[in-house]
Parts: structure tokens; sequence; C-alpha cells
């Protein structure tokens, strides 16, 4: 370490390189013992500056203290909050690094509250990229959200005897008969990755930023997308999942009509989630009847690629349980690509995705 570099230390930096010395030293040749001892010169001239000031400090607010000086006005001193701070160019740059190198040091001390061990909140400008990935998605941003850590037990009502009316007099009706089931929801990596070059890693803070949320943060949300409708066909299949009907045949205006007749009280904001192909093979079906109906029953309409049969219901049935938060977290490789002057970042989503209403909705096989 050069004397330059030792005159900015502090007396405990100076404490800690005056230790390593000690060690050093045991197997040091003569030219690095020179070295050394240059360094503890510059050490010892450093900590004697440090110890001048602050006795300069000590006795001046003695004098002070006395009555020495003259008043001054005092200045009320603003603090930023959080939001200011989340948005200042300093902290979208030590976003970026956090990002890069997963070390929050430089954004936990430019916050204001103690986030000691807990998220590191995003700027905002990352922020709305994510609002607007999850709301981009008609699917996701529909499902119920939660942001509860570990497993996550959900019950649900899979039967239960109706109410009845006691006219006075007469008999007390039977005693209600429930049977609950139990949704576990276990959360799991929503994956995906890309290599970009140097040259991405180089861009300014906010661009970076913005580079590999929209890069990354839609397709997996995209695939979260996927999962919850995967979920909802296997419920169909299932006797321990919460009631979800299935339709057999094609889907057709009366496959719908009998989709919707399943669906209970407590579906109320209907889709019908279908390929782009089916969607138009019903459209076609309506323009060769050669009257006026609606196709889709009133239904808002959510187009998945690929998608066989059908799906008609209330997305809120779905919920979506968060442990670590909804925000896309990143892992860097540098390493490993290296000789190509390549990247690789990973992006992650920790999520658990499930049925947990029954009646809520109907599958249509279209077979």
């Amino acid at each position: 370490m050069t004397r330059e570099e030792i005159m900015l230390l502090g007396m405990e930096e100076l404490e800690e390189r005056r230790a390593a010395i000690a060690v050093e030293t045991d197997d040091a040749d003569a030219e690095t013992l020179e070295t050394l001892n240059a360094e503890l010169d510059a050490i010892e001239e450093r900590a004697n500056a440090l110890h001048t000031e602050a006795e300069e400090s000590r006795k001046a607010a003695e004098a002070v203290a006395a009555g020495a000086g003259e008043p001054i006005e005092r200045k009320e001193e603003r603090t930023m909050t959080n939001l200011e701070i989340r948005n200042s160019h300093e902290y979208i740059e030590a976003f970026a690094k956090y990002i890069k190198t997963g070390k929050d040091l430089e954004c936990r001390a430019l916050l204001t509250e103690n986030v000691t061990n807990g998220q590191v909140p995003v700027p905002e400008l990352v922020e709305s990229r994510i609002r607007q990935a999850w709301e981009r998605d008609e699917i996701f941003s529909r499902i119920a959200k939660t942001y509860v850590r570990g497993n996550l037990k959900v019950g649900f009502e899979k039967s239960a005897t109706d109410a009845a009316v006691h006219t006075e007099g007469a008999n007390a009706p039977a005693e209600e008969v429930l049977t609950l089931g139990i949704v576990t929801m276990v959360p799991a990596n929503i994956k995906k990755w890309i290599t970009v070059s140097d040259e991405v890693l180089a861009l300014g803070a906010e661009d970076f930023l913005a580079y590999i949320y929209d890069e990354l943060t839609y397709k997996i949300v995209q695939k979260a997308a996927d999962v919850a409708v995967e979920k909802i066909k296997a419920a169909a299949d299932s006797d321990d999942a919460p009631d979800v009907a299935k339709i057999t045949g094609a889907v057709s205006t009366a496959s719908l009509i009998d989709a919707m007749a399943t669906l209970g009280d407590s579906a109320q904001n209907l889709v019908l989630i279908a390929s782009g192909t089916t969607i138009a093979a019903l459209q076609k079906a309506a323009l060769q009847a050669q009257f006026a109906y609606d196709p889709f029953q009133g239904l808002t309409v959510i187009k998945k690629a690929d998608m066989t049969g059908a799906i008609v219901g209330d997305l809120s049935g779905v919920q979506g349980n968060f442990p670590e938060g909804d925000s896309v977290t990143f892992k860097f490789d540098d390493l490993s690509l290296a000789e190509k002057d390549m990247v690789k970042i990973v992006g992650r989503l920790y999520a658990a995705i499930e049925v947990v209403a029954p009646k809520m909705f109907a599958v249509i096989a279209g077979e």
C-alpha cells in the first residue's frame, strides 16, 4: 500500500493494515521488509495526525461549551424520503452495481430506513417496468397474490349441506355436513437466462436495468401465466384439488354455455382463455350463422398461443404466493464464457401458483 493510500485511511483500517503487516514480516525477504517498514512509518504518521485532529476537535468542543464563539442560526435540514432516494441517480447507479455484483452495501447505505437483511427496494423506474410486465399479461394480472414466506396452506370447501329455514315449533334442522380440503403452496424458481456482451454491461445504469428487466422479466411473467393455465387444467383431473369442471368435446358456443353453467356464484369476472385458432373458429361460426349473436357469451377473451381446448372462469380463483416479493432477481456469471467476452445473466422468480377456490373454472377439453 502506498503512502498516499495510507494517508486516506481511518484508525480502524490502519490497525487492520498494521496487523496484516505483522503477519507478512514472518516470511519477508530483505527488500520486502524494507517496503513493509516504510508502510509502518506511514501508518504511524497517519495515526499521529488522526490523534492530533481528534484532540483539536475535543478542545474546540470544550471551548464552545464554555461560551467561546458566536451563536449561529441553525437551518432546518430536510431529509430525503426513501421514494426520493430510490429515484435519485446515485441510487440507480448503486442498484445497477448490486444487480451485477450481488453486493448491496452501497444501496443500503443510501437508504434512510433500516433494511438490514431485508429486500433491497428497487428504483421506481424498475418498479414501473415490473408493474408493466404484470399488467401486460392478461392472465397473471388477474390472479390473487400473496407474499407469505415459506410454504402456504390454503383451505377450501369441498362440499357442504345447504342452510335451512327453521319454523318456530318445528324440528331443528340437521347439522351441517362440511368437507374441507387443503391446497399446499410450495414455491419453486421460475427461471430465464440470457448471455450478453461486455458492451451491454458497460451501458449506463438506467439503460442496463431497462434492458435486462425488459428482456427477462416479461418472459418469466409469461411462464408464470403458463403455470397458472397448467394448474387449472390439472385441477380438472384431480380429486384432491378444488372443484374444476371438465367439459368434453370441441370448443363451441354450446360448450361455452355448458362451461358457464358449472361455475359457482363466486365466479364473477369471467374470462375465456383459448388459442388464436380457437377464437377465430368461434368468430367464423357466428358469421356463418348469419344472425347477430356474441360467440363468446360476454366473456373477456384472452388469447394463449398453442393452447389446446379452452378455459372459462374467474382468475381470482388462482393464487400466486411470492415469498421473496414479485420482483425478478438476477445472478451473473462472468467466468464461464469469459473467453468470448460474454456474460450469462440468470433471472428468477420464487413463486407458488395454485388453484385455491372451487367452482371458479371449467375446462373444455377441445377433443
